[in-house]
């Protein structure tokens, strides 16, 4: 039978799954670089592997939500992101269901049946 913390652990990697997507989408309004994404959510308090995040930005690149651009005049070439048209719009649609979504759950977690 798996422990607690396992059980746990897999729950909130779960949850993190979308999160993750749209705090990367909401990053990408100006062109940035897997790292600097990495940074930039570290900072808010989303971490966030390489590992993870460079297939996920593929994917979504390849899915029409991202553009990239590589620049190569710096001595490491860089692929730079950024959000599409298309990504803008799912990225609203998706922010206004996860808002919708907070709120309900807000309601079913404060409000216990008493």
């Amino acid at each position: 039978m798996p422990e607690e913390q396992d059980i746990l652990n897999s729950m909130v990697q779960e949850l993190r799954r979308g999160t993750i997507i749209l705090g990367v989408l909401s990053q990408l309004s100006e062109p940035q670089y897997g790292y600097s994404l990495v940074t930039i959510l570290q900072k808010r308090g989303i971490n966030v592997e390489a590992g993870t995040l460079y297939p996920l930005l593929r994917r979504l690149e390849k899915q029409g939500l991202l553009n990239s651009e590589w620049d190569t005049n710096e001595a490491r070439p860089r692929k730079y992101y950024i959000i599409s048209q298309t990504g803008k719009d799912i990225y609203r649609q998706l922010y206004h269901e996860w808002k919708d979504m907070m709120t309900s759950l807000e309601g079913l977690v404060n409000d216990k049946g008493d």
